[in-house]
């Protein structure tokens, strides 16, 4: 019977550790770009990866639009490196038509993100956790 539980115990603990989230999954609101746009990153477990997704656009008055880049993956094949930190993949700058090599800084309900090309680095600024 103690065999019988300690094995139920560890399959609990098994399942809750495969069904946790990474810390920086949720719906990201970035800051405005070049163009006074903002909008909102769902950021997932996509396989051992990070990724992101446009879902919501903003004008520069904050009132919805429906964006040519809604829908799109922003972010893609980013690596949890520990320590609230992210990196290995492509952040993609709508406003500037332009894939970056992404770096991502998790601190609470904050995201700082940003982007390097050839040793040129461009931050795309601290986000805040919509949900």
């Amino acid at each position: 019977m103690k065999t019988l539980m300690t094995a139920a115990g560890l399959c609990v603990a098994l399942a809750g550790a495969a069904w946790a989230a990474d810390p920086i999954v949720g719906t990201w609101q970035t800051i405005k770009d070049d163009n006074g746009n903002s909008g909102q990153i769902e950021i997932r477990e996509c396989g051992a990866a990070i990724c992101g997704t446009l879902v919501r656009s903003f004008d520069a008055n904050g009132k919805t639009f429906k964006s040519d880049s809604q829908g799109r993956t922003l972010i893609w094949d980013m690596k949890n490196e520990g320590g609230g930190k992210y990196g290995g993949g492509k952040v993609f700058s709508p406003d500037r038509d332009k894939t970056y090599n992404g770096q991502l800084v998790l601190s609470g309900n904050a995201l700082d993100v940003k982007g390097c090309v050839l040793g040129i680095c461009r931050s795309g600024g601290k986000w805040a956790r919509v949900k």
